[in-house]
């Protein structure tokens, strides 16, 4: 199943003022910053990257849960549904712990190409 473009493009303009890079990941799209996921639209909504040190924080946005993908739980991920989304306060909390969370790592060194 297809991600939602209009959820995309809300992660698109709430990142407008960030040098974010987009990639195709997971059946879905991501959203980088210096080469780390921070957040995400896939077929049931939105996900974010959130470190341990957040995690109760991220908890406390309504609607905000622990990832999964199928039965698997995925580690340092949160997720929002498509109505809650919507809400720009909520989405708004949860990306501004993402980047809080992937500007404490280093930059990410690009791979040589094969050859």
């Amino acid at each position: 199943m297809a991600y939602d473009e209009g959820l995309a493009q809300l992660l698109r303009d709430d990142l407008a003022e960030e040098p974010f890079r987009e990639q195709k990941m997971f059946g879905g799209l991501c959203f980088t910053l210096r080469g780390h996921m921070v957040a995400g639209v896939h077929s049931i909504g939105t996900m974010y990257r959130i470190d341990a040190r957040r995690r109760a924080a991220a908890a406390a946005v309504p609607g905000a849960q622990p990832l999964r993908m199928g039965a698997r739980e995925m580690a340092g991920m949160i997720g929002l549904s498509p109505e809650d989304t919507a809400d720009d306060a909520r989405r708004g909390a949860l990306l501004a712990l993402a980047l809080a969370t992937v500007r404490t790592l280093p930059p990410k060194v690009a791979k040589a190409p094969k050859g």
